[in-house]
């Protein structure tokens, strides 16, 4: 057994190559071989976003706090709240973040395949993200 305690891990800001706006990443968990899973607790302020990517296993979002916007490749913007739960299939183009107004915060969890659980692509334009 292991226990993490509150606050031994830092907090992270989200790289600006993969993120737009301020974003916080606060590492929950990354499970040691032969295991896969690792989550994060990630804080978007107001119109922050991730860029486009894919995960090769899939992705589950839990939204914690605030308003947030997510969007799948080839559909339109979808809002989020407290609670949800999102899943996005391996491999499947997505995009979230929160809302222009409001802050918002989720766990994300995924896994790795071959050491990796991203891959990332090109940023959400503002237009793009402004779109409802």
């Amino acid at each position: 057994m292991e226990i993490r305690r509150v606050g031994t891990q830092p907090s992270g800001k989200g790289p600006s190559d993969y993120f737009t706006g301020t974003v916080r990443i606060d590492p929950l968990f990354e499970a040691d071989e032969p295991a896969r899973g690792a989550g994060a607790a990630v804080t978007f302020e107001p119109g922050a976003r991730t860029a486009w990517h894919t995960h090769p296993l899939g992705q589950t979002l839990i939204v914690t706090a605030g308003k947030g916007r997510v969007q799948r490749w080839g559909s339109p913007i979808e809002d989020i709240h407290p609670g949800d739960v999102v899943w996005f299939p391996p491999g499947e183009k997505h995009w979230h973040g929160a809302s222009p107004a409001t802050a918002m915060t989720h766990i994300a969890i995924q896994e790795r395949l071959d050491g990796k659980a991203v891959d990332w692509l090109e940023h959400v334009s503002d237009d793009d993200y402004n779109r409802s």
